[in-house]
């Protein structure tokens, strides 16, 4: 059955408590995403526990996406359409029509595609649109970050000051950091097994999409600067990405493990994390790794700044410094202790980035465009 359209009014609209957050609210999310990353991560744990709060999500997700995938495997509602560009006539229209049949309280787009064909869908209606944000980027375009959007989601600081320097004003915007679930590791993969590595070699990690964006092309620059000592001492697993194989980056000896599902069993056996990313909105994975007790080495960059202590829960390089951030991996790799308090104070640091954190975040912005929503229709003559 349709439900009936939602008039926003104190008697009518819904309200978010402390004790029944998104109770009874329909959420309509958006996301254009085909693969599985921090992003996707994101929407899946909110949708979670949206519906176990009271809400009723239904995330709009690429065809045959893992994101799609996992959503039906915890039945949660769903509808696939497929968003091609920013200004996918189609798409919009399609998204427009689950619109008019779901009648949802709030949409809510995860990136920048989706924010697109989401403002495209709403045309003409009053429905608020709340877009979350991701990246560290000064925005462009006066039409996405106009006042069409009721509220914008920064996962970090930088990305809010991002924000505001693409002239999105304080009073519309909040920072809400990405949460990541308590690490159940099981079982660690073994890795110098696995790649046939000796058993007194140091596992580094590095995880993500391993792109150019994520830094990957800074680890031959990061390699190339070990000295010859370190450099037989360490090898790198590569986890994400779709090679597969042994390789090598600056005379280190690497292996891609392609994408891995069992993110924390993969990540478990490691003994520091290498993160060269230039331009990151938070890191999830560094959160994970810390989570599970593997110290990170990063730049300084973006979210990554607040997220991870110098000194106490991983090591900081200057953005974009290779040679420090190789001497950085020099001193964890020379230093037992130094790996053992920074794991213990990643441990400590990563619990403060939980999915409550994130789920609670995103309630108080719901509540707050629901609240100004529903005042602004009684003020309405």
């Amino acid at each position: 059955m349709r439900r009936p359209a939602v008039t926003a009014t104190h008697a009518t609209a819904p309200r978010l408590t402390a004790t029944a957050p998104y109770l009874g609210v329909r959420i309509l999310h958006l996301d254009s995403g085909r693969h599985w990353r921090g992003g996707q991560r994101q929407v899946f744990l909110l949708a979670a526990a949206q519906r176990e709060r009271g809400g009723e999500p239904l995330v709009v997700a690429a065809p045959h996406s893992p994101l799609a995938g996992r959503l039906k495997t915890l039945g949660i509602a769903s509808a696939a359409v497929s968003m091609r560009a920013d200004f996918d006539v189609i798409a919009m229209l399609r998204v427009r029509r689950i619109i008019s049949r779901w009648c949802p309280d709030v949409v809510h787009a995860h990136d920048a595609r989706a924010h697109a064909i989401a403002m495209g869908a709403l045309v003409g209606l009053s429905l608020p649109l709340i877009v979350t944000r991701r990246v560290p980027f000064i925005p462009k375009g006066r039409l996405k970050y106009g006042t069409r959007v009721a509220h914008f989601i920064a996962i970090s600081h930088a990305v809010g000051d991002a924000l505001q320097a693409g002239g999105v004003a304080p009073e519309r915007r909040t920072v809400v950091y990405s949460g990541v679930p308590a690490p159940t590791a099981g079982a660690a993969r073994d890795w110098r097994q696995e790649a046939g590595w000796p058993a007194h070699v140091l596992l580094c990690g590095v995880v993500g999409a391993m792109t150019a964006e994520k830094g990957v092309e800074q680890l031959q620059a990061i390699a190339r600067q070990l000295p010859p000592d370190v450099r037989d001492r360490v090898r790198l697993v590569l986890l994400g990405g779709s090679a597969v194989g042994p390789d090598s980056f600056g005379g280190v000896a690497a292996y891609r493990a392609g994408f891995v599902d069992a993110i924390h069993s993969a990540m478990a056996s490691l003994d520091m994390l290498w993160h060269p990313s230039g331009a990151e909105g938070l890191g999830t994975a560094v959160i994970d790794a810390m989570a599970l007790g593997v110290p990170p080495v990063a730049f300084a960059t973006g979210g990554l700044a607040e997220l991870v202590v110098s000194e106490a829960s991983g090591l900081l390089a200057p953005p974009g410094d290779t040679a420090s951030f190789a001497k950085e991996v020099v001193r964890m790799a020379s230093d037992t202790p130094l790996r053992q308090r920074l794991a213990a104070g990643g441990r400590a640091r990563a619990a403060e980035f939980g999915v409550d954190r994130m789920v609670n975040g995103t309630a108080t912005v719901y509540e707050a465009v629901l609240a100004a929503r529903a005042g602004t229709a009684l003020r309405a003559p």
